[in-house]
């Protein structure tokens, strides 16, 4: 009888270990997708707002989701050298870091607030983009929270609650969407800032219950001490930090360029920076799910390298690597055939959906290099290795894909389609180069 595990021996524990991260990565994201369907039933100017406000606020929150990568690579590699006191010692650290940078986090934001009014956007989009970015700022803190517990059990291959999690409070947000935007069941009708109060409260109870699910959970007894306060090791807090941080840089690269990216579609108008919304929500969906992948990657990764394991490290990964690419060529047909009726499902305005089915065909294009760059990154990280591949993705999309993308845009007059052009060739760069160095560190390691 045919098995897939026969087709390779790494595609059915890669396949266990990662549909759950998967899962509750595409949950997560779901708040956001929730969001920006709910706020565009009530027009273009709201939904414009939401995606002026999320640039202040995904970049931030994805460079908190970086650092708390940190704690994974490193739970994974003293789970496989079975060192629990290494364990204990980063889920301890790795809280401090992680709750610290958040509050780091939302004051940066709150920083960012009074010069919104001179950055170019339509005027009444920022009027609604204020307070709505007030409310979901503070969900940063929670978010941190979650990720700490989250990343811990992880790394020590538990995946399955975070998932549930994660779906259990996502539908809690689309229920208090409800109740909240458009006022029903006695509450005041809040419109954008309602979607916001439902952000804020569904992470409050993601960081709980994922908190309460490592606290009390029997398989994690054993590391019940790192909830202590007190006695940090300095030594693991900058290790943690050289870790972190440059995780957390690439975010800040990636996600940086597609906010920029909705500046610039700001420059052009209010139909260019819905449509801009609607097709990089779609597009953040497809690339969750690889990330999950991506987050599997570095868990193995990790703990082959903790076994000191090499061979199956190095087949791991590559599996890994070809599952992304089979995944993302089904997002891609999804893109292409779905174009118009995916932004209807946001929004009824012809002109809107029109333009984003165009932006969706270029997204359509660059799905394969999405999903191989997200997962060969993941794979380096569970290498320990951050830094030269922060640089790489700063140097793909600021040095090239941007620029590439305004000159697109503005001189060649091809509009919010050459902006994606860019990020398009920015992606395909930052994959090309991934692999590359993935293939040549372990080539040197083995």
């Amino acid at each position: 009888m045919f098995k897939l595990s026969n087709l390779n021996p790494h595609i059915r524990p890669n396949f266990l270990l990662a549909y759950p991260v998967m899962l509750s990565m595409l949950g997560q994201v779901m708040t956001g997708v929730a969001d920006s369907v709910m706020i565009g039933w009530t027009g273009a100017t709201p939904l414009a707002a939401s995606s002026f406000a999320n640039v202040f606020f995904s970049i931030p929150l994805f460079f908190g989701i970086g650092v708390s990568y940190a704690i994974t690579p490193l739970v994974a590699q003293a789970e496989g050298a079975h060192n629990q006191i290494k364990i204990i010692d980063t889920l301890k650290n790795g809280a401090l870091i992680n709750l610290i940078t958040g509050f780091i986090l939302v004051i940066l934001i709150f920083s960012i607030i009074p010069f919104m009014h001179s950055m170019g956007q339509p005027e009444d989009a920022v009027t609604l983009a204020i307070p709505y970015l007030c409310i979901i700022a503070v969900a940063i803190i929670p978010t941190m929270i979650f990720q700490t517990y989250r990343q811990f059990a992880e790394g020590l291959q538990r995946t399955r609650v975070a998932m549930i999690i994660v779906v259990g409070c996502n539908i809690v947000n689309i229920a208090l969407n409800y109740v909240l935007i458009f006022g029903h069941l006695g509450f005041p009708e809040l419109g954008l800032n309602g979607a916001g109060w439902a952000t804020l409260l569904s992470r409050c109870l993601m960081a709980l219950s994922m908190m309460g699910y490592v606290y009390y959970g029997k398989k994690f007894r054993a590391y019940k001490a790192g909830f202590s306060i007190g006695n940090y090791s300095g030594s693991l807090i900058s290790k943690m930090l050289h870790i972190g941080l440059p995780a957390g840089s690439q975010f800040i690269f990636e996600a940086g360029a597609f906010g920029f990216s909705a500046l610039m579609m700001g420059w052009i108008g209010t139909t260019a920076l819905a449509a801009h919304q609607i097709a990089i929500n779609l597009a953040t969906i497809s690339y969750m799910t690889t990330s999950g992948l991506g987050a599997a990657a570095a868990i193995r990764v990790g703990n082959f390298l903790g076994q000191k394991d090499l061979k199956n490290m190095r087949s791991s990964a590559f599996t890994m690597i070809g599952m992304s690419v089979v995944l993302m060529m089904a997002w891609a047909m999804l893109f292409i055939f779905g174009r118009h009726f995916l932004p209807s499902l946001y929004i009824d305005d012809p002109s809107v959906i029109e333009l984003t089915a165009t932006l969706l065909i270029v997204a359509a294009f660059f799905q394969l290099s999405d999903g191989i760059q997200v997962v060969t990154a993941g794979a380096l990280r569970g290498l320990q290795d951050v830094k030269i591949p922060s640089l790489l993705i700063f140097i793909a999309y600021w040095i090239i894909a941007l620029p590439l993308g305004y000159w697109f845009a503005f001189p060649l007059n091809m509009g919010a389609n050459g902006i994606w052009i860019g990020l398009s060739i920015g992606l395909t760069l930052t994959a090309t180069a991934m692999v590359v160095r993935f293939n040549r560190l372990s080539k040197v390691k083995l």
